[in-house]
């Protein structure tokens, strides 16, 4: 008798450019039965990422690109995206800018975690701009990509609160737990209905 083992998991791309910490946290998610992804690429634009090495580490096929011909190198993800059979992109720390081309050719969803809640501070030195405009709230945000920078629609988001002492160092701790849980369950609202 054959066993059935539920439904088929969403073939998925990450993308980092450093430690990986939010990579760690989606392979470990995406072991556990009940996830709807399988981590199948790993993708980073620096070849001293941190984080690369969970590819060896998990057995995951890694690819890194270099940035400088921005146009040579989408051309050639996007090719070995559709070679990989990948639906899905989850942008965890990586520091590039997809371009609308690549947005426009890649056919399935990307998402990325934000550590602001959007649509404040998007873009760089979040925790740096929050502490110094003297939020008593921070968090990050789960979203699609869109052609805008951090404007894509939001999936969910956390709320933080700042401590009267907090610096960009504790702030981005703190918030980056809120990350490891967040994420998973931004993916597992989206695919719930599959």
């Amino acid at each position: 008798m054959v066993k059935l083992i539920g439904p088929k998991k969403i073939r998925t791309a990450v993308f980092i450019s450093g430690a990986g910490s939010n990579l760690k946290n989606l392979i470990k998610f995406s072991l556990k039965k009940f996830s709807p992804i399988e981590v199948n690429l790993i993708v980073s634009n620096n070849v001293r990422a941190k984080g690369l090495k969970f590819a060896k580490l998990y057995k995951i096929k890694k690819k890194v690109y270099n940035y400088n011909k921005k146009k040579i190198s989408e051309k050639k993800i996007l090719k070995d995206l559709k070679s990989n059979d990948i639906k899905l992109i989850c942008l965890a720390g990586f520091m590039k800018i997809l371009s609308k081309d690549f947005l426009r050719k890649f056919k399935g969803k990307i998402l990325n975690i934000h550590p602001s809640l959007l649509p404040k501070y998007k873009g760089l030195n979040t925790h740096h701009r929050a502490i110094q405009n003297k939020e008593k709230y921070s968090g990050c945000t789960v979203h699609f990509v869109s052609s805008k920078l951090d404007s894509g629609k939001i999936i969910l988001q956390k709320k933080v609160k700042l401590s009267k002492k907090e610096t960009p160092s504790s702030l981005q701790k703190k918030i980056l737990k809120h990350e490891h849980i967040l994420y998973p369950r931004a993916i597992s609202k989206i695919f719930v209905s599959l």
